[in-house]
């Protein structure tokens, strides 16, 4: 076998470990039901990263993976009352400490981008991986973060054909504004070795 052979072979050997259909092994599974269908023909070729804490500026307990399966005590917190009654969903959860949660089956559309366009392409959720990482907009992350980040994302690419990554707030602008100036962009291309097209213009420094 010639050696790029055996190379693509390893690839897929390796892809099909991480990976039992759309659910990645590695990360802790809590299907959500708030999901759909893909639109026929759809690219999966977008990540998404998202910023989220519950209550905000809060990190570490179960708030998040209830809003995610529709069990949030809408009571439990002032707060929650501001977003009472909404079902969302992301394909994956990246807490503080790297800890990983999955979702949605990533051939499955998640309900994360709402209103959005990116690469000329509107609704953003037909064709994207959403990722969120436990965290508030403007504030920095962690490196266990931007570690389980780096290898979820080549995860990913070894079974999508992924060629944009891009943030909440360059897919709906002006709307939302995650996972914003805290988190490193530079840092996730330079750990990934991906081009700096790859991602939202003015990203890296």
């Amino acid at each position: 076998m010639a050696t790029t052979e055996r190379s693509t072979a390893a690839m897929s050997e390796t892809s099909s470990a991480l990976w039992h259909q759309g659910w990645y092994a590695p990360a802790h599974a809590l299907p959500s039901p708030n999901f759909g269908s893909r639109p026929v023909g759809a690219q999966i070729d977008l990540v998404v990263l998202h910023s989220i804490s519950l209550p905000p500026g809060q990190y570490g307990g179960d708030e998040v993976l209830r809003l995610f399966t529709n069990q949030l005590d809408w009571d439990a917190h002032p707060y929650f009352q501001s977003i009472r009654g909404i079902e969302v969903s992301a394909h994956f959860f990246v807490r503080r400490d790297g800890m990983l949660w999955q979702f949605v089956d990533c051939d499955a559309r998640a309900w994360h981008a709402g209103a959005s366009c990116w690469r000329g392409r509107d609704n953003c959720n037909d064709d994207s991986i959403g990722i969120e990482l436990e965290g508030l907009e403007g504030e920095r992350f962690e490196p266990a973060q931007y570690d389980a980040l780096t290898r979820l994302i080549h995860a990913i690419s070894q079974r999508y054909p992924i060629r944009h990554v891009a943030g909440h707030e360059h897919i709906a602008p002006g709307r939302k504004l995650d996972p914003g100036p805290g988190f490193d962009w530079h840092r996730l291309q330079a750990s990934l070795a991906w081009p700096a097209a790859m991602f939202p213009p003015g990203s890296g420094r």
